[in-house]
């Protein structure tokens, strides 16, 4: 991203801004705590009286989250006590009018600022013209940033609190099992205005995260400009990869290559270490002005070697600006008071400790030798650190990448050939076709300037997107296997939203059960190109590819997860002091679960997830989205995958064990995935 200048200009104003803000909050948490317990109390009792017993749970619980919530300039004590004898509604018909009212206006408030956002987003994450400061300054503009402050302003936020309770993460695991649905979706109602958020830092939070997305997202390298230690180019012409999706693609799909795939891979291998460590020169990221040799690091201009300049810190900077940006919510977040403690029990709504436990024990299962032994028995070498990206658990040789190429570059020239296959992928995978119209017709195909995302609406009958790389020639193979994966959250973000009873329970429990549909996909995609595998043991090359997945993604979470307590150990920390714990931290977890078995002693190898840069502890989700994957494809086997996708993800966002057990019958585990993996060996080496 070329907005140094720019940058530089306004970085007096934003280290002024920085000092206001703090200044800011520090006054907005003194009024936070403006009404006393016995005012507090005082009104409690007075609506207990008037109102009984039947009230009061919803009593106690509202006026004091009203009261946690209030402010001086709201009105004095006696304006709160008014307000919450006036607005407390008791009468369950009455209230049932009431969340219906709230429930249809927040859709509609949501929904449009939604769309704003896409709109104003669109020069920074779709092919086009070069992102100019303006561009940058409109798409990380939140619209909505002022929202909730108004909805405070004019006392909606308070009537919200007052009449639907939050309840936490553990009395929703005790209680929700008796829940209506309609009893589930007033405490989503609940969960809506539990902490008041000042506008300017939701602004810098949007921005900043905004700068890290453009970061990444234009993190090219330029394979056809490397060179090995003979001055050879190995790569393509026009092979343009962002890390680390595209390298990691890159890699895995030299497998196939059985003369010079091990040493692309190798190549491949070291620009990642030297992303990582930040030795890699400047001017070989999204730049075709040099050839470069990852291996010595010497770069050349005209054939000749030239000085380069290193990155340095310029991708931990990134990261401690997320760090600083998330953690201006801590103050204003009395439930959830760490970042951490919002991914995991607020957002993600698993317990940090119970997720560690899930990664650790498949971390250290009897499994993960066995698997390894086996990939070197298939590949006749010992195994490397790159191969945590080995992904040729198939019968056969499989069929090669370029091979895929021609079929999908042709099948797909632009985007508009995706989108209007889509209704046929979904038939495909059972939909019938009033169904898979329906769906379609609500999902839009645009050409990503980044990896590729999907993006779902914010209310009924809006748009999903479906952001995919599609190059000059046509939709690559990656691309394709992408797209599919993407497809797979549309469809999820479509059903969920336009088919769940109730709007506060739009969506899924958490991230990780999108990801489990997009993985339902993706694995299917050359079942989608006519390409279906008949291998009677395919199901064991499945078990065998998602657990060697799942060890793969959940070691570099749990270096996300330790780097984010370093964090808040260490929050006065510079980028240089950053980006040395990052390396420690990925050295330490190699150490403990990978170096025994893929080698490289003090391996830094799992700090190269882009997620981590521009998606605050957004890693984790992956790992739990194969886990709830695996399980769903058992449940889903031998039945019609369509309906039972339907059947499933209509629940909504009910807690997420809770909806396991409906969808599947069981708690998320690791032990269904551990159980396949070791019957999958056992067939195979036979």
């Amino acid at each position: 991203m070329k907005l140094n200048t720019f940058i530089a200009t306004v970085m007096v104003v934003t280290l002024l801004a920085a000092c206001t803000n703090n200044q800011k909050m520090n006054q907005d948490m003194k009024q936070a705590a403006f009404i006393t317990a016995d005012q507090t109390e005082e009104v409690i009792a007075q609506l207990n009286d008037s109102l009984g017993e039947a009230s009061a749970f919803r009593i106690g619980r509202g006026v004091a989250q009203v009261a946690a919530l209030w402010r001086e300039t709201d009105g004095d004590a006696e304006a709160f006590a008014q307000f919450c004898k006036r607005s407390f509604v008791a009468d369950t018909t009455a209230r049932a009018t009431l969340f219906t009212t709230l429930e249809r206006n927040f859709e509609v408030m949501g929904g449009y600022f939604h769309k704003m956002d896409v709109e104003l987003k669109m020069p920074l994450q779709l092919e086009g013209p070069a992102i100019t400061p303006v561009d940058m300054m409109f798409g990380s503009y939140d619209a909505s940033a002022h929202l909730t402050d108004d909805l405070y302003d004019n006392k909606i936020a308070f009537l919200t609190a007052l009449n639907f309770p939050f309840y936490s993460l553990e009395e929703k695991t005790e209680q929700g099992t008796g829940w209506s649905r309609k009893e589930w979706a007033y405490a989503r109602m609940g969960d809506r205005f539990i902490s008041r958020v000042p506008a300017a830092i939701q602004q810098d939070i949007s921005k900043t995260l905004t700068e890290a997305d453009a970061y990444i997202s234009d993190y090219n390298i330029l394979m056809d400009h490397l060179r090995n230690d003979a001055g050879e180019q190995l790569f393509p012409e026009g092979l343009k990869l962002i890390t680390h999706w595209g390298l990691r693609d890159e890699l895995k799909s030299n497998y196939a290559d059985k003369v010079r795939g091990v040493e692309k891979q190798r190549m491949i291998y070291k620009v990642m270490q030297r992303i990582i460590d930040q030795s890699i020169p400047m001017e070989v990221i999204n730049n075709g002005s040099h050839t470069w040799n990852p291996m010595t690091n010497e770069l050349f201009a005209a054939g000749e070697i030239v000085q380069g300049t290193p990155e340095e810190t310029r991708r931990y900077e990134v990261f401690l600006k997320n760090f600083h940006a998330m953690r201006q919510l801590d103050a204003y977040s009395p439930h959830y008071p760490t970042q951490l403690t919002r991914a995991f029990d607020g957002t993600m709504e698993v317990l940090q400790k119970d997720v560690e436990t899930l990664f650790v024990g498949l971390l250290s299962s009897p499994q993960v030798k066995e698997v390894a032994a086996f990939i070197a028995s298939r590949l006749g070498r010992e195994l490397e650190p790159f191969d945590i990206w080995y992904n040729g658990f198939k019968g056969g040789d499989g069929i090669p990448e370029e091979q895929l190429t021609a079929l999908t570059s042709s099948k797909y020239p632009n985007a508009a050939a995706l989108e209007n296959d889509l209704p046929h992928i979904l038939m495909k995978l059972g939909w019938n076709p009033e169904k898979a119209n329906e769906i379609t017709s609500l999902i839009t195909v645009d050409a990503s300037r980044g990896a590729g995302h999907a993006w779902g609406a914010a209310m009924r009958n809006d748009l999903s997107r479906l952001r995919t790389r599609i190059g000059e020639g046509g939709m690559d193979y990656k691309g394709y296997n992408i797209a599919v994966h993407e497809f797979g959250h549309n469809v999820e973000q479509t059903i969920t939203m336009n088919d769940v009873d109730y709007y506060m329970l739009n969506g899924v429990p958490n991230t990780s059960f999108t990801e489990a549909v997009a993985f339902l996909f993706q694995k299917r995609d050359l079942e989608l190109l006519g390409l279906k595998n008949s291998n009677p043991d395919e199901a064991h090359w499945l078990a065998l590819s998602s657990f060697w997945s799942a060890y793969e993604i959940m070691g570099v979470s749990l270096v996300d997860i330790r780097v984010w307590e370093w964090l808040y150990a260490h929050p006065d920390a510079t980028a240089v002091q950053l980006k040395g714990a990052v390396i420690d931290i990925a050295k330490e977890v190699w150490n403990s679960y990978y170096a025994g078995v893929l080698g490289g002693e003090d391996e830094m190898l799992l700090g190269i997830y882009s997620h981590m840069i521009d998606y605050p502890l957004y890693l984790p989700n992956y790992p739990m989205g194969h886990l709830i994957d695996f399980q769903i494809e058992q449940q889903v086997k031998g039945k019609n995958l369509a309906e039972e996708i339907e059947r499933m993800y209509t629940q909504g966002s009910i807690i997420p064990q809770q909806w396991m057990q409906q969808a599947v019958g069981a708690p998320i585990s690791i032990d269904p995935l551990l159980d396949a993996t070791a019957e999958a060996l056992k067939s195979l080496k036979q």
